[in-house]
């Protein structure tokens, strides 16, 4: 048997048919170059497969033990207070995360509103006439008294099947799957009143520690609505002189020897400014509330509010659990520290910061009576950087997508431009990079383990301009180390 090609020589009928297919090749090859090369902004050259955990220790979601109350969100009712005057702006922000046919509830007004057609919008109720009960705050309203009684209110409506019902403003966006996540952790046939305190150390102090802010949301399971419902008009009237509705509910659970049970991923919000700090600094909880968009800038700069809160939840469409979660890595090769809040911003900064210095918030936004105190807060923060080098570069999210071939999420952020001073080090700087690609697995399962944050690693790259990223389980014995 011979190789040569002479001696085996086609028949002259395929040469010609090859001949005239010659183009038609020359096209197809140029397609399959240009498609390989469009793939270089999702994965870099040297990474082609899908990257796994290498912790043989960690559960699957296919066989992780059950474990919760099997709270789904057709267990929860969302009682909303909304004013008629704000009505027109506010509704906006409930459109984001109200879903018809699946979230149950209804919104509670002072006085009617007009209602166009086919918005996508709770049912509306107007809330009893409360002129009987004493009010005497002067720096408050009246109305605190008629949003403590909603969810009373609301009891009378919602009996079918409810397990929890869920207090919040009419600014107030939930993310509704880590809602479903935070309260399936608790028995709902036992007295729970879950929220979170503020972010204004002053305000906690004014108010209470112990009080849910009503801004960030509460939860209060069934049974203990049925009893607050017994007694709450005699419990309002003991206290007149109460500034606000949260404080009047944790006033009546206080008779009831009912504590909070705190959840920190319900936010109020009360801050200023910039949230860039807060929101990459989260604790390591499901991200449940925001609040108070009238009076910070928009989550994403260039953009109107609305419209940036709209942007920063196309996220939870691949894996709402891991939302702003934190991720910290170096670039040891470029002394660079990498701070990841997936789904939301990455910041890249000159020289190495060790991990217990990233994790705390800083200072981009400033407190709700306005001082300039870092112990105006509840919460550990840390300043902005005042040296020139060490001045972040941000990227925030553009698009997110998964890819059903490798079985991945893949997250693009772009730089945000702003005028950077000039350093003298002679390290390179970030502002060469442009585009940051992250690539993550999703992860259902993150909350039914003991928290942890997940681990970031530099991926190899060859394009210029663009940076990589994995983010996912630590492996076995991994370990930040700087």
């Amino acid at each position: 048997m011979t190789s040569s090609s002479t001696q085996h020589r086609p028949p002259i009928g395929i040469i010609t048919t090859l001949r005239s297919s010659l183009p038609f090749l020359f096209f197809l090859l140029l397609l399959l170059y240009l498609i390989s090369t469009s793939k270089l902004l999702i994965y870099p050259p040297h990474i082609t497969t899908k990257i796994t955990c290498q912790d043989s220790n960690l559960t699957t979601t296919n066989n992780h033990p059950k474990t919760g109350y099997d709270t789904e969100l057709k267990h929860i009712a969302f009682c909303i207070a909304a004013s008629s005057k704000l009505w027109k702006s506010r509704k906006e922000y409930i459109k984001l995360w109200w879903r018809p046919g699946e979230t149950r509830g209804a919104v509670w007004l002072d006085n009617q509103v007009k209602i166009k057609k086919n918005e996508t919008l709770p049912d509306i109720h107007i809330s009893q006439d409360t002129s009987r009960f004493p009010y005497t705050n002067r720096q408050g309203h009246r109305s605190a008294i008629r949003i403590s009684r909603i969810v009373s209110e609301a009891l009378r409506l919602e009996s079918d099947d409810v397990r929890w019902f869920v207090m919040g403003d009419d600014d107030t966006v939930f993310v509704v799957e880590n809602v479903v996540r935070v309260l399936n952790k608790y028995n709902h046939n036992q007295f729970y009143y879950i929220g979170s305190s503020s972010e204004s150390h002053f305000q906690n102090i004014f108010f209470s520690y112990s009080m849910a802010y009503g801004g960030g949301g509460f939860a209060i399971s069934y049974p203990l609505v049925k009893e607050l419902a017994k007694m709450q008009d005699r419990c309002i009237k003991r206290y007149p002189g109460l500034y606000g509705s949260d404080d009047r509910m944790q006033a009546c659970m206080a008779e009831l020897n009912v504590p909070l049970t705190k959840e920190p991923g319900f936010h109020q919000n009360d801050v200023y400014g910039n949230l860039l700090g807060l929101l990459s600094g989260h604790p390591v909880t499901p991200l449940v509330s925001l609040h108070h968009f009238d009076v910070i800038d928009p989550i994403f700069p260039g953009m109107k509010r609305v419209e940036s809160i709209k942007h920063l939840l196309e996220s939870t469409k691949y894996d709402s659990g891991s939302l702003i979660q934190q991720s910290i890595c170096y670039d040891m090769k470029r002394e660079w520290s990498v701070l990841v809040s997936w789904g939301f911003a990455i910041q890249i900064m000159r020289g190495i910061l060790s991990p217990r210095e990233l994790e705390i918030p800083s200072r981009t936004f400033i407190n709700w009576y306005k001082v300039l105190d870092f112990t105006a807060y509840a919460f550990n923060t840390r300043p902005v950087t005042g040296h020139p080098c060490q001045k972040p570069f941000v990227f925030y999210i553009n698009s997110t997508r998964y890819d059903e071939l490798r079985g991945q999420i893949i997250g693009i952020y772009t730089v945000h431009r702003e005028r950077h001073p000039r350093c003298r080090w002679k390290m390179e700087s970030p502002e060469k990079i442009h585009t940051v690609v992250v690539l993550k697995q999703e992860d259902p399962d993150r909350w039914l383990r003991a928290p942890r944050k997940d681990c970031c690693r530099v991926l190899p790259s060859r394009k210029e301009g663009i940076m990589y990223l994995w983010v996912g389980h630590c492996g076995e014995n991994e370990v930040i180390e700087v």
